[in-house]
């Protein structure tokens, strides 16, 4: 079980069984705490830039510095910047064991940071939220003000997001170019997603791929970015659908391909046939002739053809669709919306007229379903059916 000191750090995940086989990085010049937690921080630094020897020493370093700790006259805890510097282990990574064991009385830091610091590391979170809530990172000292910042909007991201995202702003703006920047990007862009604000998604997006995008932790940025995509609307907007895939098109092609499948089916749930159709085709560009992912996204294309501009191809394309392929659930969906294209095909029943007679209706190039009240329920019915179908499927 993961311990609350490593929750501290807000970068998941963090250890590998390879990291504490590095040699450790060189102690810093002094001993001074503030010093040591400088090295500390530099290292950390490291690791938002992708440098896996930096990832190696971390804990090996983080051990180090708490045993200086503990090994320093009493007196110096008197500096203030000692007793910040205590603050700013804690929250990265910092053993709370090790603080315990320090002489609090002769710490010199504000009291609610101490403890709200402390609290949170200890999985308090309630209290370190009140410690913790009216303090202004901008009006505290900068050796600690990123890091509060950063803890706040954890603190506040289930009850208070747009407080939460504030936060993480604060966070971003105070400590640039470290690993605090490239935290507080990780936590905000699922915040922001969540929100519907596509254009600061988009854009810290683009901040995590200029400055951070060969950060060991990158793998986690991009799980938060892929729910913040498949859990709101902000990829179910044709018009912004080319900008969605400037952000995709810097994904590894089998989690770009994931994205697109998951993308077209919750557009297809929505009824957004102009996204399902262009996700659709994303998707078949990324896959290999027989596999299911092949099947799954002719699947979702044929689907929107088929309700669009597109009645005969679209048909053709759902009826070639291999369902022995697809997941049983998803073969459900192909027979639903096969009887869907079929239905809105099949004439009216009513009183027959001479010219139906003699001739069949005509195909239209367009489906109107407008034109027809009993197909439009026809159809509305079967939409329902597909969402039941779906609904505890979605990403």
């Amino acid at each position: 079980m993961i311990g609350p000191r490593v929750v501290a750090l807000l970068l998941l995940p963090f250890a590998a069984a390879s990291a504490l086989a590095a040699t450790p990085e060189p102690a810093p010049s002094s001993d001074e705490p503030y010093a040591l937690v400088r090295s500390l921080q530099a290292v950390q630094d490291g690791i938002a830039n992708g440098d896996a020897a930096a990832h190696g020493s971390h804990l090996t370093l983080i051990r180090q510095v708490g045993e200086k700790f503990l090994a320093a006259d009493p007196g110096v805890w008197s500096n203030p910047q000692n007793g910040q510097a205590i603050v700013v282990y804690l929250l990265s990574g910092g053993a709370p064991q090790i603080v315990h064991k320090l002489p609090r009385e002769r710490i010199n830091v504000d009291e609610r940071l101490f403890n709200g610091a402390l609290a949170y590391v200890e999985g308090r979170q309630d209290e370190a939220r009140e410690l913790l809530k009216d303090v202004k990172p901008r009006t505290i000292p900068s050796s600690m003000s990123g890091q509060i910042a950063l803890v706040q909007g954890a603190l506040l991201a289930s009850s208070d997001a747009p407080g939460a995202i504030e936060r993480l702003d604060d966070a971003r703006l105070l400590l640039p170019g470290t690993l605090v920047e490239e935290a507080a990007l990780r936590r905000e862009v699922l915040l922001v997603g969540q929100a519907e604000d596509f254009d600061k998604f988009e854009f810290l997006t683009q901040a995590y791929l200029r400055h951070y995008r060969n950060s060991v932790y990158a793998g986690d940025f991009w799980q938060r970015f892929s729910s913040a995509l498949t859990r709101s609307s902000l990829a179910l907007d044709e018009h912004r659908f080319s900008r969605i895939a400037t952000l995709l098109d810097q994904i590894d092609r089998a989690n770009r391909l994931k994205l697109y499948l998951m993308i077209a089916k919750s557009a297809l749930v929505h009824g957004r046939l102009a996204v399902v159709r262009l996700a659709g085709e994303q998707a078949l560009s990324l896959t290999a002739d027989g596999s299911v992912d092949r099947e799954r996204a002719h699947l979702f294309r044929g689907s929107a053809r088929v309700l669009t501009d597109d009645y005969e191809g679209g048909l053709t394309e759902l009826k070639a669709v291999d369902r022995s392929k697809l997941p049983e659930r998803e073969a459900s969906l192909l027979n639903a919306n096969i009887q869907l294209a079929l239905d809105v095909r099949r004439p009216i029943s009513g009183p027959p007229s001479s010219v139906a007679a003699d001739k069949p209706p005509p195909t239209p190039a367009r489906l109107d379903l407008a034109s027809s009240a009993a197909i439009l329920a026809r159809a509305q019915k079967q939409l329902e059916e597909l969402e039941l179908l779906t609904k505890d499927r979605r990403p």
